[in-house]
Order: C-alpha cells, then structure tokens, then sequence
C-alpha cells in the first residue's frame, strides 16, 4: 500500500469514527428497544399486592377518608413496585372510578420531560446550554438569557400564563382554541411585558422558562415538541402510555381523567392556555412514571454526566436541603438526596419523587386539587424517604414535622 492510499484509509477511519462517536447518543436512544428491554420493563411492573406492607395501603385509605386524597399512588424500592393503588373518581360528573393505567394531565411533572429533551439536544451537540435565546428567536425582547437560566428558573421573566390570560380577557377573544408556543413567543415579541428582575439575580420560579425550553426544541429540532418528545424520550424510555397533548393540535384532550378543582362541584374545562407545551402538557401513567425512572437510572436516556448536572444545585439553599437544578426540585441532607418535582394545574395536582441513593420512588397523580399532598409525611417515613416538605424544615434545616395520626 502507498504512502497516499495507507494515509487515505487512515483518514477514512478517522472520519468513520469520529462521526459514530458524534452521533452515539442520538443512534443509542433511538435504536429498536430490545427483548432484553421490553423484559426487563414488564418484570418492573409486575405487583403482587399480598406481598404489600399493610401500612402503606392503612395510609392511604386515611389519606382518602381524612383528606379528600383521589388519585393514584405507586411506591417502588430498588427497581420493584411495592405498592400501588387506583382511588376515587376519573370523572365524577359520569361516575368513572379511576384505573390503574389511568391518564394524567401532569402539570409540571413535565418539566422534568421538558428538561431530559433539552439535555438530548445538548448531547447530539446540536445546543449548548451557554446559548441565549436570541440565537433561536432573534425578536426575543430580553436579553442575556440562556437555555441554563431557563433550565433552572433563574431567567427574571414574567410568567406568560397571567400575560396571555390579561391579553385574552381584555380582547375577549375565544377561549376555547388553544394556541401554540409560537404563539406565546410572538405575543412576547410583540407587546414586550416587564420582566420580573434581571437574568441570573436569583430563583424564580416560572412555566414561562420551560414554556420557552419548548419552543426552541421545536426550533432546533424542526419538530413538534409533541413529536421530538415521542421519539427521542417516551419511544427509547419505554413508556406507551405517555404523549404530549395540546389544545392546539386536538379540540378534546383524549384522555378520561378530569381536573376537579377543590370540590367535586368543579370540573376543570380546558382553554386556550392548554396550547402551550413544555412546563405542562405531557400526560402519562403512574406504571410510566416508574419507567422513566428506570430509564433515568440505566442510561437508557442520558450519560451520568448529563444527569449530574441536572441534579446538580443551581440556586441558593432553601430551609437548609431544598433547591432547583435542570429540571428537577431537590432535597439534599448528605448522603440522602431526593430528586422530585410537583404539579398543579386545571384540577390536577401531583408529586413524583426519586431518592437516588436509596432507589426509592414514590408518585402520587390527583385530579382533585385539595390539600391532601401536604399530609405525607407518614408515607415519607414508611418508605423510608425524608420528609419533603419545604414548610417541615426550620431556616436552619431542622426538621420540625410531626408524626401524623
């Protein structure tokens, strides 16, 4: 072989390499999920409720009973469903008991979804979280915001659900159509609201930072963020009962589970303001929240690198173990560490949480929106997980929950 032929073949192995090393996590995530996968998903799965801690389901029938709780609960240590349990109604207007492969509307449960899909961008190196908004959506009226501000509520912006609800009341414009992203970042371009304070002062929480998250995956993408999610997030994690619906894209949300707000007087009809995706719009199971779990935990999804960084705290400390990373609250009292996020909106309200040293999972999704979420810190210590709960923490840190009869 020549100089030139040997130097050539060389260089073509080169190339060859560093293009599959480039696109590896995208080929990995996207790859047909195998017998191996799908296996080990239905073992997952598998609950014999004989075996179940008599304590767990004592607690939530009181849960049910005290404090108006209807819902649906899953508790799993190690990888192994060790509870689970449908209650109360879908629908009360038409009587419909709720299942348990029931349907939520997860609130912003999705901004954990939100924020796996930005970090797969980042992966494909086709974002970088040092980016500024203006890059995607050059009418974008702020500047100095980048997509690690939006990630963890640090960008000072306004909250768009009140700007667009104001604009829709004064213009008393139909309620019933939903709009779209592009919509929302239109109206931003157009009249300009006052931001809240300066980018990167401080934390504060807003769905106006995911709202955005959205819109540039679907920017960057070329996709619909209920398109890219599907295939680069719920297809590879496994999970077959999770989709992104907006009132944009479907007149009636296909699903049977109904937001009741405070009472059962109150069902929740959907609006305009269930277009925009991204801090909500992501509708799963509790059976799929447990796998995406699983398919945080394996590497299905990300590197640990990436997921680090998502877990990593972003902001100052509050009540001495709470913050905010990528995506995720936390709770943090070394070596114990809680990943978890909550969710209310339109008669929903929900708590997922993850305790990562531990492999402790417990979900609780309500359609009614009562306080009964407040009142688990019986079910914290059964499990074995501390108490989340901001207000159970002095300033200091110490723990000044009581145990619940």
């Amino acid at each position: 072989m020549t100089f030139y032929l040997r130097y050539s073949f060389v260089l073509l192995l080169s190339l060859i390499f560093l293009y599959s090393c480039s696109s590896a996590p995208a080929d990995k995530r996207k790859q047909e999920r195998t017998i191996s996968d799908e296996e080990l998903d239905s073992v997952a799965l598998i609950y014999d409720p004989k075996k179940a801690d008599p304590r767990y389901d004592d607690f939530v029938m009181r849960l049910h009973k005290r404090s108006s709780f209807n819902g649906n609960v899953l508790v799993a240590k190690k990888g192994k469903i060790i509870y689970q349990k449908a209650i109360g109604w879908a629908d009360y207007l038409h009587r419909d008991s709720l299942k348990i492969n029931s349907v939520f509307e997860l609130a912003s449960v999705s901004k954990p979804f939100t924020a796996v899909g930005i970090m797969t961008l980042v992966e494909d190196g086709k974002l970088r979280l040092d980016q500024d908004v203006k890059e995607f959506y050059p009418s974008f009226p702020y500047e100095g915001i980048t997509v690690k501000m939006l990630l963890s509520h640090r960008s000072g912006m306004m909250n768009y659900v009140y700007f667009v609800d104001g604009i829709w009341k004064k213009a008393k414009k139909d309620e019933r159509a939903g709009i779209t992203n592009q919509d929302v970042m239109n109206l931003i371009a157009e009249h300009k609201p006052n931001p809240y304070m300066k980018p990167d002062k401080r934390f504060h929480y807003n769905n106006s930072n995911y709202m955005v998250l959205a819109a540039i995956i679907e920017k960057v993408s070329g996709q619909k963020y209920s398109q890219y999610m599907a295939e680069n997030v719920f297809k590879p994690a496994g999970l077959k009962h999770t989709a992104v619906y907006s009132k944009a894209e479907y007149d009636k949300i296909p699903v049977d589970v109904v937001g009741h707000d405070r009472t059962w007087r109150r069902s929740v009809a959907q609006n305009f303001l269930d277009g925009p995706v991204g801090d909500k719009g992501v509708y799963s199971t509790i059976h799929d929240l447990f796998l995406f779990d699983r398919a945080l935990k394996s590497g299905r999804l990300l590197k640990k690198s990436s997921l680090d960084s998502m877990y990593a705290p972003r902001n100052d400390m509050q009540k001495g173990h709470f913050n905010y990373g990528y995506g995720w609250r936390m709770f943090e009292d070394q070596p114990k560490k809680v990943v978890y996020h909550t969710g209310w909106w339109h008669g929903f309200r929900h708590i997922y949480l993850r305790q990562l040293d531990k492999d402790i999972t417990i979900i609780l999704l309500s359609n009614l929106t009562n306080g009964s979420l407040l009142r688990l810190d019986e079910l914290y210590k059964i499990a074995g997980m501390p108490v989340v709960r901001r207000s159970a923490y002095s300033g200091s840190g110490q723990n000044t929950s009581d145990d619940e009869d």
